[in-house]
């Protein structure tokens, strides 16, 4: 899977560069700027973006805009995003069209190298990886007509950690049951959000959404 790397911060960037190049990836392009990663993405046509929020000049949120357009101009390219901080209002305009494809964690998860390379991988893949940090804040708003109370808590919990980019046997592990006990709260979680028939990776995605948009 071929990787291009944005962060204003080289020492960062560099390590990330090298754990994911140990995890089996590509790394293909490194940049600083969001200018230069829009270029890159032009360039070498990688599977996934990951990049920061803050660049320069301003630090502030052009690597979000180049994120935005990255999606815009090129939907094949799943687009990893990585913030120092939690911030739900970013995390929602980065999924407001769709969360396929695309992802938003904080720079402390790529301590976890496993963990991280899983998040870069389901990106790559279409599927959606948001934050558990952001998730946990999405379940403190307070919600009208919640198309998810249809859900049971364990449901509930399974589609939080789908939500988190977890596959089943992550989900498994997390909550101490089997796969096939996972898949069976899956199904159940598909057909009470009335999701259509079709790949299971592309209804998760969708899943994930209703979840953010409750």
């Amino acid at each position: 899977m071929r990787v291009v790397l944005a962060d204003d911060a080289v020492l960062l960037r560099e390590g990330v560069a090298r754990l994911l190049t140990e995890a089996g990836f590509d790394v293909v392009g490194q940049c600083s700027t969001a200018e230069d990663l829009l270029l890159k993405v032009r360039s070498y046509s990688p599977d996934v973006a990951v990049t920061d929020i803050r660049m320069p000049p301003t630090q502030t949120d052009e690597g979000l805009r180049a994120a935005l357009e990255i999606r815009s101009r090129h939907p094949k390219v799943g687009v990893l995003v990585l913030s120092q901080h939690a911030d739900v209002g970013l995390a929602m305009k980065l999924l407001a069209e769709s969360a396929e494809g695309v992802g938003y964690m904080l720079k402390d998860r790529v301590e976890d190298i496993d963990e991280f390379a899983e998040a870069v991988r389901r990106v790559g893949h279409g599927g959606s990886v948001i934050d558990p940090t952001i998730v946990s804040q999405l379940l403190g708003r307070r919600r009208g007509d919640d198309p998810l109370e249809r859900l049971t808590p364990r449901e509930r919990e399974v589609l939080e950690l789908m939500a988190e980019g977890r596959s089943n046997q992550g989900i498994a592990e997390r909550l101490v049951v089997t796969e096939r006990a996972v898949q069976k709260h899956i199904t159940s979680i598909f057909q009470k959000l009335g999701l259509p028939a079709g790949s299971e990776d592309h209804r998760r995605v969708l899943a994930v959404l209703a979840f953010l948009r409750s």
